[in-house]
Formats: structure tokens, C-alpha cells, sequence
């Protein structure tokens, strides 16, 4: 329903057909359209999920080194996984962490003995794109004595095998394929 539609039905019938009534509303709606859009606009915005313009805003105030060449996606994940970053370190803040990032499911094992934290991606193929800043971000939260390792998967040639299309494989990045030698 356009603007001007939608200030009509607020109007009493007997308006219906008055020319000046008319004009009105068919210069006055596009204004609501407008007005409509950029609360819609304001409103995405003090989301980091959603935001695009302010957020530079959320790293400023986040302190987050602000790299304007990156993608909105993994300076989103940043934001988002600084803002879930506080508080006492568990294996689920880690994980909750690594999942802002990735966007997908992710495991987590703390291994005391070891001093080690593994991380294990589970739904993405290949390395992450933004794993760097997933580094810095679980480094800056992570106890000092604990090293952190990290697992990816990649297709093997049994994943394929009688299962993809000679296309879809073609598709595929060699970035998301293991390879062994014997």
C-alpha cells in the first residue's frame, strides 16, 4: 500500500473524490513513503546485524581497529563477537565467539592438561575468510596460558565420490579440498 493509500483510509468517506483532498495526499504520500524508509533505515542500523553505514560507529565504540577494505560480513562478525566477548571464559564463550565469526556450527574442546583450546569447524569447508580476526578476537578473551589450535574440513574424494555433479565440482574452490599423499 503506497503513502498516499494509507493516509486515505485514515480519512473519514465523505473526503473520497474531493479533488483538494486528492492532491493532498497524493503529494503527502510519498513524503510518508520516504519518512517510512528511513525510520525502517535508522532502526536497521542500531542492529550490528544489520548495520551497514554506523558500523564504524559499533567499532569506535567497541575499539575495534576499524578496516574499511573489508567486507561488511566479517566487520559485522567482529563487532558481534566483541560484543558477546565479556564476561568469564568458558569453552561456550569461546565457541559463541568462533560462531559470530564463521557463521556456522562450530566445536569447541578445552583440553586443561594440554593447556590447549581446539576449535573445529563443522559447517564450513575450507579456511574461514576472516580467520585472522577471529585470532585476534579469541586471543584478546582466552586466559594467557592456554594455546589455541584450530581444525577444518575440507572435501575429500569420498565426500564426492558418486555424490556431486562433474559441474558442481567444477564449481568448487580448490581452497575447500584436501589433498594427500601416500
Amino acid at each position: 500500500m503506497s503513502g498516499s493509500d494509507r493516509l486515505k483510509s485514515y480519512l473519514p468517506a465523505y473526503y473520497d473524490g474531493v479533488l483538494e483532498m486528492e492532491q493532498l495526499m497524493g503529494t503527502e504520500g510519498p513524503e510518508v513513503d520516504l519518512l517510512a524508509s528511513r525510520i525502517e533505515e535508522l532502526l536497521n542500523q542500531s542492529y550490528p546485524e544489520s548495520a551497514t553505514w554506523a558500523i564504524s560507529r559499533y567499532e569506535k565504540d567497541l575499539q575495534i581497529t576499524a578496516e574499511a577494505r573489508k567486507p561488511i560480513e566479517q566487520r559485522r562478525s567482529v563487532v558481534i563477537s566483541k560484543m558477546r566477548g565479556h564476561g568469564n571464559v568458558s569453552g561456550s564463550l569461546i565457541k559463541n565467539v568462533a560462531q559470530a565469526y564463521d557463521g556456522g556450527e562450530v566445536d569447541v574442546s578445552v583440553t586443561p592438561a594440554d593447556y590447549k583450546i581446539t576449535i573445529t569447524f563443522i559447517d564450513t569447508l575450507g579456511i574461514p575468510p576472516n580467520l585472522d580476526d577471529l585470532k585476534n578476537a579469541l586471543n584478546d578473551i582466552k586466559p594467557a596460558h592456554l594455546t589455541l589450535e584450530y581444525e577444518f574440513r575440507f572435501l575429500l574424494v569420498r565426500d564426492i565420490h558418486n555424490v556431486m555433479t562433474f559441474n558442481q565440482l567444477k564449481q568448487t574452490p580448490f581452497s575447500k579440498m584436501a589433498f594427500r599423499r601416500k
